[in-house]
């Protein structure tokens, strides 16, 4: 399998409309996020050619229009994203993280009773 590319934090937000739906043309993707960020229509279009730079994003022509799809899943991508995180954060030790979220976030009774049954059956 071919390594997932890094992807940055703004870029993920390119991503996440191109998973939801592909292939869009740069004018649409520009709209959205106009929505949610202060970004000018260039800083998307960088965004989407760094994307395809790195191979995480494709790009078809359409008449006079250019069509971008994700050519990476959101799955890889939290993985990867996910790996690197534990990796620098916790030197790649699962239990600090487990640890860490499970004093500092508020878990409900329903949330503690899952994570206990995934525990038990990793357990198996």
């Amino acid at each position: 399998m071919a390594k997932t590319p890094d992807i940055s934090e703004a870029e993920w937000k390119v991503m996440k409309l191109l998973w939801a739906k592909s292939p869009q043309p740069s004018f649409d993707i520009c709209e959205a996020l106009g929505k949610t960020e202060d970004w000018h229509p260039n800083t998307v279009k960088t965004l989407l050619s760094r994307l395809h730079k790195k191979k995480a994003v494709g790009v078809k022509k359409y008449k006079n229009l250019y069509l971008y799809s994700a050519l990476v899943t959101e799955e890889d991508c939290i993985h990867a994203e996910s790996d690197s995180f534990l990796d620098r954060v916790f030197g790649g030790a699962v239990k600090p993280l487990l640890l860490h979220f499970v004093k500092k976030q508020k878990l409900t009774e329903a949330d503690l009773e899952e994570l206990r049954n995934i525990l038990k059956e990793r357990g198996k």
